[in-house]
């Protein structure tokens, strides 16, 4: 995706949000149990800032959230810290060098990048808090999100912190796992320290190179199909409870749940 793509995706799930959140803030959010609607629109506002500090002191902040930001209204909060973060890309360029917690990207793209598929998904919790629709996802964005998760996310997550998953991959035989959508699919191998990544052939075509090394030939153990959206939401646990998940999902519970708890941990 193109960073304006990005960046106009942003726009319109914050104005999402920004719509609905009104007079909703005491709900619950299904998908983030702990959170209230307003707990959930104080963090969007608090890692909007977070990255906006991050860009202007050229690192990210030692001690976040301060916690002067608890005193703020939550949606006056995002209104404010949406306007600074698009105010700070607006001041750089997407190859400008800017620190990130993933080792491969330090520009400020990945933050474009990230603030895009943050802001959807919140969105999605919102709209689940509030008792809204759950407007559609663009197929774009849902197939980079798909892919961000997979690798930035999971992959990267496995290689740097190996320890934080020896409960789930220390005793795992080794499996694989395809994740197909319209126009993208990847393939996923696990085993004892390792989750790797690869983009496979869609019509014709390949996605970017993607993470670690192997072939990721065979047949795979779990196959997972569906519309990029619900793809989406199955990944990121965003499913609507008691509705149809859109997702098609072929192999063994057991290696569905390994990886599921690796996801889940790399997003924590």
């Amino acid at each position: 995706m193109e960073n304006s793509r990005f960046l106009e995706c942003l726009a319109a799930d914050y104005s999402r949000i920004r719509e609905i959140v009104p007079g909703h803030l005491e709900g619950s959010v299904p998908s983030c149990p702990d959170w209230t609607v307003g707990d959930l629109v104080q963090h969007v506002g608090a890692v909007y800032l977070h990255k906006s500090t991050t860009m202007r002191e050229g690192k990210q902040p030692e001690e976040w959230p301060p916690p002067w930001l608890n005193d703020e209204d939550p949606v006056v909060l995002l209104d404010r810290a949406y306007a600074e973060l698009v105010a700070e890309f607006g001041r750089r360029k997407p190859e400008d060098v800017s620190e990130t917690w993933y080792g491969p990207d330090q520009t400020v793209v990945f933050w474009i990048r990230r603030m895009a598929q943050e802001t959807v998904i919140h969105r999605i919790d919102a709209e689940l808090g509030t008792g809204e629709p759950v407007a559609p996802v663009p197929d774009d964005l849902a197939v980079d999100g798909i892919d961000e998760l997979l690798k930035v996310f999971t992959a990267f997550s496995v290689a740097e912190w190996d320890s934080y998953f020896t409960d789930i991959l220390g005793g795992s035989p080794g499996r694989t796992y395809e994740v197909r959508t319209d126009g993208a699919a990847w393939r996923v191998r696990t085993g004892p320290g390792l989750f790797v990544v690869e983009d496979r052939v869609v019509e014709g075509h390949t996605a970017e190179s993607g993470s670690g090394d192997g072939s990721g030939d065979g047949t795979a153990d779990v196959t997972l199909s569906g519309p990029p959206a619900a793809v989406l939401g199955w990944v990121w646990n965003r499913e609507k409870a008691g509705e149809p998940s859109g997702v098609t999902v072929e192999g063994p519970p057991d290696a569905v749940e390994e990886l599921r708890r690796c996801i889940v941990v790399a997003t924590q």
